[in-house]
């Protein structure tokens, strides 16, 4: 009975470490991200913006535009590239959050799309950023 603990405390260790890593991958990537989107003309609004609905990564203008942007960091592709996260669900997601921020913010006429900053952060190697804008459309998630 100790050792079933004793086993399972360690294995929630695991867990817990293996969740700080990929929290620390995250940040590192949105940080990176950030860079490039400055880089690249945008103004950033905000980070990490939550509601009710979930989170969007970064919330941008760029042009005339207004863009929600999520951020996908991968150390590979050994799975799949980071931007084959954004899944159709994820997007639904993303798409309530941007539409209750709109809202909350009297946007409802502003141009807005979504855009995936998709992020390889491979060891003893210079990250590679990928910028796919108009990733997916609003109508296309429901």
């Amino acid at each position: 009975m100790v050792l079933r603990h004793a086993i399972a405390r360690h294995l929630k260790g695991l867990r817990n470490l293996s969740d700080r890593r990929r929290n620390i991958l995250g940040q590192r990537g949105e940080d990176l991200a950030v860079k490039f989107l400055l880089n690249a003309g945008y103004q950033i609004i905000i980070r990490n913006y939550r509601n009710y609905y979930g989170e969007i990564d970064i919330i941008a203008r760029e042009a005339k535009s207004l863009v929600f942007v999520e951020v996908k960091t991968r150390k590979n592709e050994l799975f799949s590239h980071p931007c084959e996260a954004v899944t159709r669900k994820k997007q639904i997601k993303i798409s309530k959050v941007a539409m209750a921020y709109l809202a909350e913010k009297n946007l409802a006429e502003i141009a807005a799309r979504f855009d995936v900053v998709a992020i390889l952060l491979p060891d003893n190697a210079p990250p590679k950023i990928d910028l796919i804008q108009n990733a997916f459309d609003l109508s296309d998630a429901f």
